[in-house]
């Protein structure tokens, strides 16, 4: 028997990059196994859930959308009826159905459309419009589009923990293209540490989590997938309510008890902007988080301030502090 090593396994996973780190003590095979079943599993969700491909049941419910409802299992109606409570906690800033959007904005090419293209699409942006019941969903108007991208990431770290914990493992990070699940501590006893990348120079570390045991830790900024254009930042996060990208702050990073929730607080605080997304963590229990407004503060909860590195000569005026 070997002691215990530190294992890394990197895959590409939903457009960026994913890493799996656990200690084990049971031999390189053994933790190969082990490191399969995690890509697995990520990839069992993605090919299920991603709407770019045909074969996945989002796929199948946009096709069928003002046609007839589809019939889904436990684990996809969980899913719609989370993006769906998520529009409920934001006043509809978030809409699971805002993919459609897409067919006006277009990132890569860096154009920003009209007035007119926007609003041509948004009667087609409403949660009110979405069928969650029976084992059934159903968009009921034509040309309608469900994503469950803003959720099914963080749902996918969180199910390969939970197979890291079933392989017997009990120190782990699990980190899928920035969002990530701590299992334990690390082999040396001392905390996780998980960077925080400043969303005005993506090759610098703004500020550093430690997580103390197990957590979910999620992030949302508007340096993505985004572009300047003649001084305007436009990004992908977009307000549901106007089709417009969502302003007042750059990043927003939660932590929590699992990644999925952290997730859901870090996208419903940055649509509420500043001061309605640092009352939204302030008031929700187990959750603690960090907000970087527009003009490069930070504004952290009392909570966060205890398990990171914030740097303090930015907290000065924080309205909550």
């Amino acid at each position: 028997m070997e002691g215990p090593v530190l294992y890394s396994k990197r895959f590409p996973l939903m457009g960026g990059g994913a890493l799996v780190e656990f200690v084990d003590d049971r031999g390189r095979r053994r933790a190969e196994e082990t490191a399969r079943a995690v890509e697995d599993e990520a990839r069992r969700i993605e090919v299920k859930f991603s709407r770019f491909r045909e074969t996945s049941v989002v796929s199948e419910i946009n096709r069928n959308a003002g046609r007839t409802p589809v019939a889904v299992d436990g684990e996809t109606e969980m899913l719609v009826r989370a993006a769906l409570d998520l529009g409920e906690l934001t006043d509809g800033r978030f809409d699971p159905t805002v993919g459609v959007l897409r067919r006006a904005w277009d990132f890569r090419s860096a154009r920003v459309p009209t007035d007119e293209e926007v609003a041509a699409l948004l009667p087609l942006v409403d949660r009110g419009a979405v069928t969650c019941r029976d084992g059934t969903v159903f968009l009921r108007r034509a040309g309608m589009e469900i994503d469950l991208g803003g959720l099914g990431k963080e749902y996918a770290v969180d199910r390969a923990v939970e197979v890291l914990r079933t392989e017997g493992i009990r120190s782990a990070v699990v980190s899928f293209a920035g969002d990530v699940r701590t299992l334990g501590v690390r082999g040396d006893g001392r905390p996780w540490k998980v960077g925080v990348v400043d969303p005005r120079d993506r090759r610098r570390c703004r500020f550093s989590v430690r997580p103390l045991g197990d957590a979910g830790i999620a992030t949302s900024g508007d340096y993505e997938r985004g572009f300047v254009k003649e001084g305007v930042r436009y990004h992908h996060i977009l307000d549901a309510r106007t089709g417009w990208p969502a302003r007042g702050v750059s990043s927003v990073t939660v932590i929590a008890g699992s990644a999925f929730r952290a997730g859901k607080f870090a996208t419903a605080a940055f649509l509420l902007g500043l001061f309605g997304g640092l009352a939204l963590l302030e008031g929700a229990p187990g959750i603690d988080g960090a907000l970087i407004s527009d003009d490069d503060r930070i504004h952290a909860t009392s909570g966060m301030k205890a398990v990171s590195d914030l740097p303090g000569s930015l907290l000065a005026g924080h309205p909550y502090a």
